[in-house]
């Protein structure tokens, strides 16, 4: 889950285009209708690999997280990096703690955290060891920074049949996201994705590249109302702008 980067940051706030500087802020998105100008929309940051982060031509706005965001009148900042996971530190040699410190942990408490991850973990040749208490230190250390910022877990985002070690990661998340009670997410539950693109079978030929891993266009599209479509399931679509 690698791209060839042309900006130099991931952690950007949509809707401002790319900046090269690491202190760039979100601006506010147009005001929905109806909604008075001085109200302040909620600020959601994302941290996660490809699939949140973008890859090759696919822009962090281009992403689900961007268009989530829009949907939904977020300003976003989304973070993270290509081939990077609880422990697989991708081209950048760094893993999401470290990619956490280095993008949004500096920055004003958002409304709301949602952390994406784990395909790349399941792609290490020994994906559990050292996962679980990756997974917690990272979200547990989200919760001590912000006590009062409610955070999602979103297990790995996949793109045809999962692995057995796509299946074992996630087994790991849900159960740290069980024991710190934070609401968890499951795309390979929900099948967000079915059958395989080589094979020409379930929905992965119109949603994923030819590369057999990352959304195309209309996957990012779809994956965002599939997450909308959880997040509202658990209350957490409309989080408070504090």
């Amino acid at each position: 889950m690698r791209r060839k980067l042309t900006c130099g940051l991931t952690a950007l706030a949509l809707l401002t285009g790319c900046s090269a500087s690491p202190a760039a802020e979100p601006s506010s998105p147009p005001a929905t209708s109806g909604t008075p100008q001085s109200q302040r929309a909620p600020v959601v940051m994302f941290l996660g690999d490809s699939y949140t982060a973008g890859t090759g031509k696919v822009i962090p706005e281009r992403t689900y997280a961007g268009d989530l965001a829009r949907k939904l009148g977020w300003q976003a900042i989304i973070g993270g990096w290509p081939g990077t996971g609880f422990l697989a530190r991708g081209r950048v040699g760094k893993d999401f703690a470290r990619l956490f410190a280095d993008q949004l942990a500096w920055r004003p408490a958002p409304d709301l955290v949602i952390v994406a991850g784990g395909h790349n973990d399941a792609n290490r040749r020994h994906p559990l060891n050292g996962l679980n208490d990756a997974v917690w230190q990272l979200v547990n250390g989200i919760k001590e920074r912000w006590p009062a910022v409610p955070v999602v877990l979103v297990g790995p985002m996949w793109g045809g049949t999962p692995t057995k070690q796509a299946l074992a990661v996630r087994d790991v998340m849900r159960g740290v996201a069980e024991q710190l009670q934070v609401p968890f997410v499951d795309p390979l539950e929900e099948q967000w994705i079915t059958g395989d693109v080589s094979r020409g079978t379930g929905n992965a030929d119109l949603y994923i590249r030819r590369d057999e891993v990352h959304p195309n266009e209309t996957g990012n599209a779809y994956f965002a109302d599939k997450m909308l479509a959880a997040l509202t399931r658990l209350g957490m679509d409309r989080p408070a702008a504090g």
